[in-house]
């Protein structure tokens, strides 16, 4: 039986921010929760994000994924992100300064409109980054100030450690490590279109190829689907969609935890309700308990399919 993955106490948290946002756990994996709150453990460390700081830092890296980017990348963006806005997209800063990466529309990094778009602006980061002549040889706040140009480059470092625990759960370094705790969104009502999804099935499905491109997926029919789910399945309603990552091999189950990952991170913003992966469960209803085994009642069929190793599903309100 595999642990369960939940969030970190207040006091927990507290000692973290208060010593740069991260904590090192000695003491096993015993975890408490942090309501509407994300927590983020690897490797015996842990660090808390408020949700919109986690959906903000869930599309840095998924960007970074979607690139191709390696691990280091999406730290760097993060390191840089925390310490220009906290990882929020800030209407205001110094000078014309906006955004997420507190970009100047006068040093032409875009437009005022443009900068302020976390796509944008991560992409645009991303481009001057990977500009950078041996970036990934330098250190992060070294990297990081060669794509800023800031008055104090040496800023960055003290966001290093956390940045780096939450770039390895949400570019798929590490499985389930990644957990949110949000309510439980109430039904939606909503009727299929003539996709086959309801309206908060089709903005998941928008979302997630804004942010990681063309993932192949399905699990939904323009007429609506009737079998080849369990009973009472969230597909039969037009709910779910399951995104595909096949062969079962360890480059696709790397990004399909990244994008599972994401999907928790966003569940508050998107309605979402269940994430089911390579054998872990996610759901809103007991996201205080953080990531648990998925178990299946029967040993017949493709295990890879019923235990969801080749595939991401996720389901809304």
């Amino acid at each position: 039986m595999r642990r369960l993955v939940v969030g970190v106490t207040a006091v927990a948290v507290g000692a973290a921010l208060a010593a740069g946002g991260y904590v090192a756990l000695r003491h096993g994996p015993e975890l408490l929760r942090s309501a509407d709150a994300c927590t983020v453990q690897v490797d015996g460390e842990a660090t808390t994000l408020e949700l919109d700081q986690a959906q903000n830092a869930a599309l840095i890296s998924a960007l970074a994924v979607r690139r191709d980017l390696p691990a280091r990348a999406a730290t760097i963006a993060l390191a840089t992100a925390f310490q220009e806005s906290k990882i929020r997209n800030l209407d205001y800063g110094d000078r014309d300064s906006l955004g997420i990466f507190q970009q100047r529309p006068s040093q032409d990094w875009g437009s005022a409109t443009q900068v302020s778009d976390p796509y944008y602006s991560t992409r645009a980061f991303y481009d001057a980054l990977v500009d950078v002549d041996g970036y990934l040889e330098l250190p992060v706040h070294d990297a990081a100030q060669e794509v800023q140009r800031s008055a104090d480059g040496s800023a960055y470092e003290r966001h290093e450690g956390r940045a780096q625990i939450i770039a390895t759960a949400l570019t798929g370094r590490a499985e389930a490590a990644l957990s949110c705790e949000v309510p439980d969104p109430d039904d939606s009502g909503q009727r299929l279109g003539d996709d086959g999804l309801t309206e908060n099935a089709r903005a998941v499905r928008t979302d997630v190829r804004r942010a990681f491109g063309e993932i192949p997926d399905g699990g939904f029919a323009p007429d609506g689907v009737t079998s080849g789910h369990a009973e009472g399945s969230a597909h039969y309603d037009g709910r779910a969609v399951d995104f595909f990552f096949r062969p079962v091999r360890p480059a696709q189950t790397r990004d399909g935890w990244a994008l599972a990952q994401y999907l928790v991170a966003r569940a508050a913003a998107l309605d979402i309700r269940t994430v089911i992966f390579d054998e872990w469960i996610w759901t809103a209803r007991r996201s205080g308990e953080g990531w648990r085994d998925y178990e299946i009642s029967t040993s017949s069929g493709d295990q890879d399919i019923l235990l969801h190793r080749d595939h991401v599903h996720v389901d809304v309100a």
